[in-house]
């Protein structure tokens, strides 16, 4: 950044130094200058460095610079060149008054102390006449861009203007969907569910009153019903916030994470499933999004165990291992690794959940048998 911004900078000082050979040369070879008429002529061609970032600077310093020089050597008009340039510069950032009365002394002095050198009075006006010329169309040229540069920040500012109506417009509609989709899971998902819950508790109260023993599918089903309760709160807290996206985060940390994984297995091993857990590594504090997949992952793969694997027993491992978790869930069951796997919604949902983290799914039959699901999430944020 530094560099291009000094870019400017070194083009108007070359500028300057431009200026000063050629007016250099001129003078040298039309007059007969001295060294205090070459200093006021480096001087106001030098002057032009500042043209961008002081230009009522530049123009004092030339005009004057370049009248002393034309009033001693009369260089013809072209000692007239750098003040011109200011004259331009000066227009262009609003100094119009001051660019037209320099721009007059300049030349009822030049005309006074014949600047243009003529050799008649005729001859010195039209010399006047072309500068008068050039100077108005140095400050027309200048309004020109004035207009065009104004015009051109105010394109971009309707421009960026209508990408933050647009945007602003985009989230408003996705905040609406988020409220009408919370609403239709809320009457009907989390009626259902409490219905369940209730029934199962019922089930269970009656049982114990009659002596009997309460079977442990019915307690996976309470206990399933009550998380998924929990669960499904949290999420339309997520639905709900249209606000700072962290917010609904949290609001839902408490619904799933590796740290409610002994529930998670317990509820598993509650309808038959048999299944061990392996955790390797340091534990330490996870990304919420990362916590939350792993999770996820976890749930799921037991879920397909339970449903696809015919009884077969399950493996979690859940390893910290340097920049990145690992999750690994293994089946013993009857998978054929000549016959892919069926893609469900299950895996589908696995894949996007680890492909949003930046991180790596395998989900496939094993050689000996069985199935296995590992995720590698990288503990990065996400991108």
């Amino acid at each position: 950044m530094e560099f291009i911004a000094g870019r400017p900078l070194a083009q108007d000082a070359l500028l300057g130094a431009g200026m000063a050979v050629v007016l250099s040369v001129i003078v040298l070879v039309t007059a007969d200058a001295g060294a205090l008429d070459l200093a006021a002529l480096v001087a106001g061609s030098l002057a032009l460095a500042a043209w961008r970032r002081a230009p009522l600077v530049a123009l004092l310093v030339s005009a004057a610079c370049m009248l002393a020089l034309g009033a001693h050597v009369q260089p013809g008009p072209a000692a007239a060149y750098p003040v011109m340039v200011s004259v331009f510069a000066a227009v262009r950032a609003g100094h119009q008054v001051a660019a037209a009365l320099v721009s007059l002394a300049f030349l009822g002095a030049g005309f006074a102390v014949n600047l243009p050198g003529a050799d008649g009075a005729g001859q010195n006006f039209q010399s006047i006449s072309l500068l008068v010329g050039w100077f108005v169309a140095a400050g027309v040229a200048a309004i020109v861009t004035r207009h065009r540069q104004a015009y051109l920040e105010e394109a971009e500012e309707r421009a960026a203007e209508a990408e933050r109506t647009r945007e602003e417009a985009a989230r408003r509609r996705a905040g609406e969907e988020r409220l009408r989709i919370a609403r239709e899971l809320h009457d009907s998902l989390t009626h259902s569910i409490s219905i369940i819950k209730v029934q199962a508790g019922v089930a269970v109260h009656v049982a114990r009153k009659r002596g009997e023993e309460v079977p442990p599918a019915l307690l996976a089903i309470q206990e399933a019903s009550g998380d998924a309760i929990r669960e499904l709160r949290a999420t339309l807290e997520v639905l709900r916030d249209s606000g700072d996206p962290g917010g609904g985060a949290q609001g839902a940390d408490g619904a799933s994470g590796l740290d409610r994984l002994g529930d998670l297995v317990e509820r598993a091993r509650s309808t038959g499933l048999p299944a061990e857990v392996t955790v390797c590594g340091t534990r330490r504090e996870l990304p919420a999004e990362v916590d939350r997949a792993a999770y996820r992952i976890v749930q799921e793969a037991l879920t397909n165990v339970s449903r696809h694997a015919g009884g077969a027993g399950a493996r979690v491992r859940v390893e910290y291992a340097g920049e990145e978790l690992v999750v690994q869930v293994d089946d013993d069951g009857k998978a054929d690794s000549d016959v892919p796997p069926v893609p469900g919604t299950g895996l589908l949902g696995m894949r996007e959940r680890v492909a949003a983290l930046g991180g790596r799914l395998r989900a496939e039959p094993r050689p000996g048998g069985g199935f296995t699901v590992r995720a590698e999430l990288p503990l990065g944020e996400p991108s």
